[in-house]
Order: C-alpha cells, then sequence, then structure tokens
C-alpha cells in the first residue's frame, strides 16, 4: 500500500520530535491549582428539544478565566440510581452538534455531556476579549504571552472541569465515566483524562494536538494546523524563534500529558491520515502506559470510517 508517514514498525516505536519544555510538570500541576479554585457556578437550563425517554439541558459552568463555558447535557428521563455518563468533544472549529446524536448513549441508560470548546463554532465564551466565536487560530493563541496564557492550556482545562462537573452529578457515578471525540475532539479526550484521571475508558480518533515539529517537518502546518504557518508568515518571517516557538508549543503537545492517563484507551487511526499524521497520533499512543488497544486502518484518512462508532459504542458498553 502506499505511504504518507512511516512504515508501521517504525510508527509503533516512534516517540515524538517536538521539545518538551524543562518545566511541562509543574506547568500543568498549577495549572491544575488553579482550575481546582474556580467556582464552576453550575446551571442547568432544559432545553427546547425534548424527547420522551430523554431529559436534556444547556449547560453552563464558569471555566479558567472567568469565561462561560456550555455544553450540551442529557440524562435518561427517571432514572434514580446513579449509572455512567459519556463525555462528548468535537472538532476543530465545529460545536457540540445536534441533540439527537446523543441519545444512543441515553437509551442505554447513560448521561451524556458534549462540550462547545471556548470561541469556536457553540455557544462558549472566549473570555480573552469577546463572546462568540474566534474559530482559527487557536493553538498560536497566547504564544507570544507568557506560556500559562496559551488558549489550548485553557481549552484542556474545560475538558478536565466539565468531567468533574458531570462526575457530581447525582445521577451519575463518578467511577463509569468515558470520553470520546475525533480530531480536536481525540485531542481533547486525551487531555480530559490526563487532567481527570477518574475518566475509565476514552476513546480518542484521530486525535490533534500532537507532536507539533513533525507536522512543520512533513509540510503538512495546512488544513487544521494552518494556524502553525499563518504564525510563522506573520511574525516569524525568517523563522528565527523557530526553535523557542516549538518548544512553547510543547506546553500543549499531548504526547506529554499522556502519561498521566489512567484509563482504558481505544484509539483509532487511517494510516492514510494527511491533516494530522499517523506518526504524530502514535507519539502520543505510544506514551500511554495504561490498558490500551489501536485499531489500524491501512486505507483511511481524516474522514468517516466505517465501523469505528460501533466499535466505540461496544467499547462504552462496558461502562
Amino acid at each position: 500500500m502506499p505511504l504518507i508517514d512511516m512504515p508501521l514498525a517504525e510508527l509503533k516505536k516512534y516517540n515524538g520530535i517536538n521539545p518538551c519544555p524543562p518545566d511541562f510538570d509543574d506547568y500543568w500541576t498549577k495549572a491544575k491549582e488553579e482550575l481546582a479554585a474556580v467556582d464552576s457556578k453550575v446551571e442547568l437550563v432544559p432545553s427546547d428539544f425534548q424527547v420522551p425517554f430523554a431529559e436534556c439541558f444547556d449547560l453552563y459552568f464558569t471555566g479558567v478565566r472567568g469565561a462561560r463555558v456550555h455544553a450540551k447535557y442529557l440524562r435518561p428521563k427517571g432514572g434514580s440510581e446513579p449509572h455512567p455518563a459519556i463525555l462528548q468533544f468535537h472538532g476543530y472549529t465545529s460545536n457540540s452538534g445536534d441533540w439527537n446524536d446523543k441519545l444512543n448513549f441515553v437509551a442505554m441508560g447513560y448521561s451524556v455531556a458534549a462540550l462547545d470548546v471556548r470561541g469556536q463554532g457553540g455557544y462558549s465564551e472566549d473570555s480573552g476579549c469577546v463572546k462568540g466565536d474566534t474559530v482559527h487560530g487557536h493553538i498560536m493563541r497566547g504564544l507570544d504571552d507568557r506560556p500559562e496564557n496559551m488558549l489550548f492550556r485553557h481549552v484542556f482545562l474545560d475538558a478536565a472541569q466539565l468531567a468533574k462537573v458531570v462526575m457530581s452529578m447525582e445521577e451519575v457515578d463518578e467511577n463509569r465515566v468515558g470520553a470520546m471525540g475525533f480530531s480536536q475532539g481525540g485531542a481533547l479526550t486525551l487531555a480530559c483524562a490526563a487532567l481527570e484521571p477518574r475518566i475509565k475508558k476514552l476513546a480518542p480518533v484521530y486525535p490533534f494536538l500532537c507532536d507539533y515539529k513533525r507536522v512543520w517537518e512533513m509540510d503538512l502546518a495546512k488544513d487544521a494546523y494552518n494556524d502553525i504557518r499563518d504564525y510563522f508568515r506573520f511574525f516569524d518571517p525568517l523563522h528565527e524563534r523557530e526553535d523557542e516557538v516549538f518548544e512553547k508549543l510543547g506546553y500543549i503537545d499531548l504526547q506529554y500529558l499522556v502519561k498521566h492517563i489512567n484509563g482504558e484507551v481505544l484509539m483509532s487511526v487511517g494510516l492514510m491520515d494527511n491533516i494530522c499524521p499517523p506518526s504524530t497520533q502514535f507519539s502520543a499512543y505510544n506514551k500511554i502506559t495504561s490498558k490500551k488497544q489501536m485499531l489500524i486502518y491501512p486505507d483511511y484518512g481524516h474522514e468517516n470510517i466505517p465501523t469505528v462508532m460501533d466499535k466505540i459504542y461496544q467499547f462504552m458498553l462496558e461502562l
């Protein structure tokens, strides 16, 4: 078969090339301390969308730096015993999606919470400057500021905070919570489980936000990673700060966070993925130390892949 990346045997041993900042662990320890000090001020507002077997709510909570974050929250109607829950995370620049595509898990007796990433296509605030969507450029937002002001730091913390909020619900068994998502959603699945290690099962599909320097060297800083190319073109056209830029991006490189994951992992990758290259995904997968399995699709790229959702659904049944 054709190759767009390394041979599979090399992928299974690949450990990434993006530099890791020397204070990475301290950076995330302080980030979690900041999150722990936040008063979430959780609010559940009944949605206009309702069905006979579920209760559907717009869930709001206050995240780090004062942003009011939105998620869709659905729970089985009339369920009194604590039950499992699924957290869902969406792709870059998108939103939490329609209500109806979450009902399969509710029908199974699970609650579902689907995050709107701050500043993207949903209803969460971007507290950096404005409400609503800023849509693009999120990888580089805050790069020329202090590392603790990088936007994706806050987004990763939002994912973990959503988990904490859902785990605190009376109807949810905090020890039976799973997380899932595609692309950026896969990245936030990894971030969520790394920052909230009680996540029991996680199913990231072709996760984004891993091994930025590898993306650059493969000349794939386009599409979802176009932020990197734009940054150099506008702010460092001579690449005088290239080493500094990639080291700073290391703070939000998931390959260095995943060591904190305790949950069981089912990751899916398409070997023809030229948006989130397979090697970048393996750089994270190979560092996960908990129980894990990789579903490898040789002929598929960054697209809808047959059987993935069925396999995730079956995987989450075990909750």
